[in-house]
C-alpha cells in the first residue's frame, strides 16, 4: 500500500457496510478518501472515528442524479486534484415478479424517485441507476480525471456480487450484477484498446453481514440468512484471459 500513500481513492454507498470499512482501512493506509453516500450524518459519524480527518472528504450524493455525481467529483478535483481510485462499491437490491407483475406498476416504479418511498419500496429505476448508471458514470469521470493528470495506474474497483454470475431469487437485482460482470469486463477491452495501464477489478462477494440484508429481508429472516450460510466457493480469473 506503501505506493497508494497521499492517493485520492473515492467510495461509494460509503456510509455503512463494506463501504464504511473501505474508508476507514484506506486512510489508516495512509491515502485520501472521498466518500459518497446520501446521509451525510453518517459519512459524518465515519470522520470522528478517524485519526486523519484530513484525509477524508465527506460528499453528499444521491447517485440516481447525474448532476450531483458530477458536482462530486469537481469537488474532488477542486479539493485533492482528481481520483486515483474508483471503488463502485454503492448498490440496491430489489425482489420484484414478472410473471404475475403489474406492468403499470413497473412503469410506475421506473418513474418513482422520492427518498421517503425508497426507504420502504426498492424501485426498479433505482436499482438500475444505482447498480448500472452511477457505476458507468463514476467509471467514466474517473477515468477522465487519470488520463487529464497523466496518471496510468489508476485502478477501477467494482463491487460486484455472486449474483452477478448465477441467478437467484432477485433476478431484478441478479440482470444488475449481470450488468456489472458485463460491463467490467468491456471497460478492460476500452483501456486496452488505449494502451492504457490503468486497472479495472470486479470483486464479487459472498454474503456480508451489513445492514443490506436487514434491509431488505427484516430482521428475522436477515438472521436466518447469515446463520445458514458459508463462503463455499472462490473463482479467480486473470485479466489477461482472453475471453
Amino acid at each position: 500500500m506503501d505506493r497508494w500513500r497521499n492517493r485520492v481513492a473515492l467510495v461509494t454507498g460509503a456510509s455503512m457496510g463494506i463501504g464504511e470499512s473501505l474508508c476507514k482501512l484506506l486512510v489508516s493506509h495512509g491515502m485520501k478518501v472521498a466518500a459518497c453516500a446520501r446521509s451525510l450524518e453518517k459519512l459524518s459519524k465515519i470522520e470522528s472515528e478517524l485519526s486523519s480527518k484530513d484525509s477524508y472528504l465527506p460528499i453528499k450524493c444521491d447517485l440516481r442524479k447525474k448532476e450531483e455525481i458530477m458536482n462530486m467529483f469537481k469537488q474532488i478535483k477542486d479539493k485533492w486534484g482528481g481520483v486515483d481510485v474508483c471503488i463502485n462499491n454503492a448498490g440496491l437490491a430489489l425482489d420484484s415478479p414478472i410473471i404475475d407483475g403489474d406492468t403499470d406498476q413497473w412503469e410506475n416504479m421506473w418513474e418513482v424517485c422520492d427518498i421517503e418511498q425508497l426507504e420502504s419500496m426498492w424501485e426498479v429505476h433505482n436499482v438500475f441507476q444505482v447498480n448500472v448508471m452511477a457505476l458507468c458514470l463514476c467509471t467514466r469521470e474517473s477515468v477522465k480525471s487519470m488520463r487529464e493528470r497523466n496518471v496510468d495506474d489508476g485502478h477501477v474497483i467494482n463491487i460486484n456480487s455472486l449474483s452477478g454470475h448465477r441467478v437467484g431469487k432477485m433476478h431484478f437485482y441478479s440482470a444488475t450484477k449481470y450488468a456489472v460482470t458485463s460491463l467490467t469486463e468491456g471497460i478492460r477491452w476500452e483501456l486496452r484498446g488505449i494502451n492504457s495501464h490503468i486497472r479495472v477489478t470486479s470483486i464479487s462477494p459472498g454474503l456480508v453481514k451489513t445492514n443490506f440484508a436487514y434491509t431488505l429481508l427484516g430482521k428475522e429472516g436477515a438472521e436466518e440468512c447469515y446463520s445458514s450460510r458459508q463462503v463455499s466457493e472462490m473463482m479467480i480469473r486473470p485479466t489477461e484471459q482472453v475471453v
